[in-house]
């Protein structure tokens, strides 16, 4: 995916995304096996995909990849405010 390489990058202390203009809104997802069993990453990515739904509805579209860190797996309420701020911080950049 293009965001990766030529998109702006915000980083939290649990994820990484990357954010590219685009005609249309699509969102991707990395969990690497660092931020915990099978069990913990498919509750990660739960949950990044229920915030970002919300994000991607609400405002214009880009290209979207979030890279989750370790300590993703153990936060709860931190990683839909981390997303949250991350994505909007991106939205100002890119969409300026």
């Amino acid at each position: 995916m293009p965001a990766l390489k030529q998109g702006y990058k915000v980083g939290t202390r649990t994820l990484l995304l990357y954010a590219l203009a685009s005609e249309r809104a699509r969102f991707g997802l990395i969990v690497s096996r660092k931020a915990g069993g099978a069990v913990v990453r498919n509750s990660v990515k739960r949950r990044l995909r229920h915030v970002a739904a919300g994000l991607i509805d609400e405002g214009r579209p880009m290209d979207v990849v979030v890279r989750t860190l370790p300590a993703a797996g153990t936060a709860s309420k931190d990683l839909a405010t981390d997303l949250t701020a991350a994505w909007q911080k991106a939205e100002r950049v890119v969409l300026a």
